[in-house]
């Protein structure tokens, strides 16, 4: 059964068009008031645009899909997206949206030969598969609506030598902004953190105690995620915020803690413990243990006696 490609976008103007919206005053840079796009097909097979979108909905009754996993969405929230990721937007049959908000469209050639080119591609926010939207308190989204509305009028009025280093100025403002709120949201969120810290223990615990640490090796960062249910980057955003560590550190530490308890309190030898721990070479293991610990299993263990 073939399966049916979503639909692509290349341009703002290809989007306007599909919205029933205006032409873009500007074909590079669009703001968008979501009050006057056009209702969704039920169920839309999925949206892929080749430009940034960066968007504030209220009022969304429907369930979004990033990549391969479900919106964490509610009112007065912010998501982006990068060029390229597909979104695919589910809803029941009669449902009828009544969106508000506004959504910000950024075509990459806009960024061309600007410091923002590359260091828009630094926030990781673009990058989550995509588990959490940016949730903003009333005094947030008016800094966020603000910059927005000089991004606008920037565009609206006319354009002259200055206006794209203006406009540059105001989205990096308006992203170094969204970074700020994510950490504040990574921070006051702490026990639903916690709670995901919890299951990654419980994760690494199970796998260590089962056969797949020596049939497979160290999980991997992907696998990890994936049984988490969040992004690769998502997770070790998190871990980094609470623990100062990424995800393949914080998997290391568990294996040197479990590789100490052998070195301590058995008598395998170190290719034993090696093999056990899911290392095809006991050098690997030892290297890494000594890059962790800055003692060679050997003199890990003699320092026992």
């Amino acid at each position: 059964m073939a399966t049916t490609q979503p639909r692509r976008f290349k341009t703002i103007g290809e989007f306007h068009q599909y919205r029933e919206l205006p032409k873009p005053e500007h074909p590079l840079i669009s703001v968008i008031n979501l009050e006057l796009t056009r209702q969704l097909p039920a169920n839309e097979t999925g949206i892929v645009k080749d430009f940034y979108s960066i968007a504030l909905k209220r009022n969304f009754n429907a369930r979004m899909k990033y990549g391969q996993q479900e919106f964490d969405f509610d009112e007065g929230v912010m998501f982006f997206m990068a060029p390229g990721q597909v979104l695919k937007i589910e809803m029941e049959k009669d449902t009828i949206l009544q969106q508000t908000g506004w959504m910000l469209l950024v075509h990459p050639d806009f960024l061309w030969n600007t410091p923002l080119a590359k260091t828009i591609k630094h926030y990781e926010y673009f990058d989550y598969s995509v588990n959490e939207a940016l949730f903003l308190s009333e005094k947030e989204e008016a800094i966020m609506a603000g910059i927005v509305e000089s991004i606008q009028h920037e565009y609206h009025a006319n354009i002259d030598k200055f206006s794209q280093d203006i406009i540059i100025a105001q989205l990096d403002l308006l992203l170094k902004y969204a970074d700020r709120f994510y950490q504040r949201q990574f921070i006051t969120r702490k026990i639903a953190n916690h709670k995901i810290l919890d299951r990654l223990e419980k994760l690494i615990a199970d796998y260590f105690n089962s056969d797949d640490l020596m049939k497979q090796g160290l999980p991997t960062v992907q696998y990890v995620a994936e049984n988490l249910h969040l992004s690769p980057t998502y997770l070790s955003g998190l871990l980094k915020l609470v623990t100062g560590q990424t995800t393949q550190q914080h998997i290391h530490d568990k294996l040197i803690e479990r590789a100490k308890e052998k070195l301590s309190a058995t008598d395998l030898s170190i290719s034993e413990i090696a093999y056990e721990l899911g290392f095809e070479h006991p050098q690997s293991f030892s290297k890494l243990f000594k890059t962790k610990t800055r003692l060679s299993p050997l003199e890990f263990r003699h320092s026992f006696n």
